[in-house]
Formats: structure tokens, C-alpha cells, sequence
């Protein structure tokens, strides 16, 4: 099953997303003789809420009724953020090898070292499917894509073991963690000892950099998040090709080791870093007018455009 957010006449609502087309959550639900609420969280409906055996209900009957499934999708729709306010929007930096070499430093093998864990603003950086995402015009010619699995926390996780730890989980999706690979504030200033930390955190933070969707994939889709081939373009062009197999820590491990700090919550969202095909590698850079499409297969395929 996957989920959507999106707005239709005025009013934002949950759909099932089903290839790319949406079906609203209310009108399937009539349909098929369930009663379900109305609004626009998802939670409810993924696992550990209080609706989600009705949303599998509901999803098992469009299945089986393809012609009636038909009928009830929408010609248009605006695909909104699954998750619009979580508590936490945490990224990875540093989790594919040959991203790190690509970058010029060297890889360690995981049992020598530990995640590098940011975090960015989601009321100002959330971006969605078909979303335009602005080039800041403080810095405007480094602007680099970085296409990877999104996970969403389904409830509270504290302390949680990596064996234990996705059964914490909602769902996936697909998060393009839009980086500005050469903003250095005030470039005229006396360089610090840590400039080349806090350099690196403000080229993470800019307005609309982080489109996140289209949809929630719940796991019962994605019964391995190790095994799913993750792929981004611009303008066709294939930059990254890569699998969640190539992780140096995987979405378990990430969980167990952020929770033994941080106690995570429901709709928190985690993005588990980039594989190598970055832009900055290879001196290309976004420009006004890229198209920009993350894939991963199984979750879906996030598509915006840069102005």
C-alpha cells in the first residue's frame, strides 16, 4: 500500500497512490463499505495507527476491483509533503562508500566509526513532488542533488535494538537532499578552526531544499529496504545508479543508533544519505530549468524542477 498527501479543489486530503495516479482515501473508502476519517495526516493509516487495518481493507478492495479503482482516480492532482511538520527532519551524511570517495576522502568500514547525523529545518525546507525548488541567489552555482531513501518513525522509539528497530517504522519514501556545495557566508571573514563544519551545515539549509515524496510506501511493500535500486536524472540524463545494498549503515542500524540519544517520534522523517553520481564530483551543477527526478524502485519517483 502507499499513501499520498494532495489537494484537490481547495482542500488537502490522503489518497492511495497507485502507480502515479491518486485515489481519495474517502471516496475508496465509500466505495468499499469502510468508514474512515477524513483530513490530510497519514498516520492513522500506516502501521501502529488507529485506521491502518481499515486502509489495508480499503486498499485490498481496489485491488480486487480494478474497473471500479479506475473510476475513482483523479484526472489531476497536487501532490503535497506525506509528512508536513514532523517533529525531525534528519539526514545522514557520509553512509555509501564511493560517495565519500568520490569526494575525496577515504571510507572506513563501519564497525571503525558511527553515522554522521544533520538535521534540517522542515518548516522552510520541505519541498514536494512537482514542487519548484528555488536556487538561493546568495549562492548560486553549487547547487548539487543527493537522491535518498526516506524512512518515517511510526511511533515513539527510545533506546530501540537494531534487530527490533523496523518495526518502528511507517514507511519510505523518496527524499532529493538538495546541497549547496560552496556557500560560505560572509567570504571576505577571517577563516576559523571550524568554518569547514558550519560551512558544510549552511550549504544544507536553504529554503525549499529538501522535496520529499511522492508518496509513503508502507513496508509490507518494501519488505527489504537493503535491496532497492535508487536511481536520480536531470533532464534524463542518468547521474546517480546506485542500491540501498551499498549502505555502510543500514536503515536498522540508523535507527538503533539515533535512538540511543534521541528519542524519535511519530512522523519523524530520517534520510539515509546519497550513493556516488553527485554533481559537485564531476564540476556539474543544477541551473534554472533542470528537471530532477529521484527514483527509488518500490517507493516512487520525485520529480521537480529548478527555478
Amino acid at each position: 500500500m502507499r499513501l499520498c498527501r494532495f489537494e484537490a479543489a481547495g482542500t488537502a486530503q490522503v489518497g492511495f497512490y497507485i502507480g502515479e495516479q491518486v485515489i481519495p482515501l474517502a471516496a475508496a473508502a465509500q466505495a468499499a463499505g469502510e468508514s474512515l476519517s477524513e483530513g490530510d495526516d497519514l498516520l492513522p493509516f500506516l502501521p501502529q495507527g488507529a485506521e491502518r487495518e481499515a486502509a489495508l481493507r480499503v486498499d485490498g478492495w481496489l485491488a480486487a476491483h480494478a474497473e471500479a479503482a479506475d473510476d475513482l482516480k483523479l484526472a489531476e492532482a497536487k501532490i503535497l509533503t506525506p509528512i508536513p511538520r514532523p517533529n525531525k527532519l534528519l539526514l545522514l551524511a557520509g553512509n555509501y562508500a564511493k560517495h565519500i570517495e568520490e569526494g575525496g576522502e577515504t571510507a572506513v568500514e563501519r564497525a571503525r566509526t558511527y553515522p554522521y547525523v544533520f538535521m534540517k529545518p522542515a518548516s522552510t525546507t520541505l519541498n514536494r513532488h512537482g514542487g519548484e525548488i528555488p536556487i538561493p541567489s546568495v549562492s548560486p552555482d553549487n547547487i548539487d542533488w543527493e537522491c535518498e531513501l526516506g524512512v518515517i518513525i511510526s511511533r515513539r522509539a527510545k533506546g530501540v535494538s537494531e534487530a527490533e528497530a523496523l518495526e518502528y517504522v511507517a514507511g519510505y519514501t523518496v527524499v532529493n537532499d538538495i546541497s549547496d556545495r560552496g556557500f560560505r557566508p560572509n567570504s571576505n571573514r577571517e577563516l576559523r578552526d571550524r568554518d569547514k563544519f558550519f560551512d558544510w551545515q549552511h550549504g544544507k539549509w536553504h529554503d525549499g531544499s529538501c522535496p520529499v515524496g511522492p508518496c509513503v510506501a508502507c513496508p509490507e511493500s518494501v519488505p527489504d529496504p537493503q535491496t532497492l535500486p535508487l536511481q536520480l536524472t536531470v533532464n534524463g540524463e542518468v547521474h546517480q545508479d546506485a542500491s540501498t545494498a551499498m549502505q555502510i549503515f543500514p536503515v536498522a542500524a540508523v535507527i538503533e543508533f539515533i535512538s540511543s540519544f534521541v528519542t524519535l517520534e511519530a512522523g519523524d522523517i530520517i534520510s539515509t544519505g546519497t550513493a556516488a553520481g553527485v554533481g559537485h564530483a564531476k564540476g556539474v551543477h543544477l541551473k534554472a530549468g533542470d528537471q530532477v527526478e529521484a527514483r527509488i524502485e518500490g517507493v516512487g519517483i520525485l520529480k521537480n524542477t529548478m527555478v
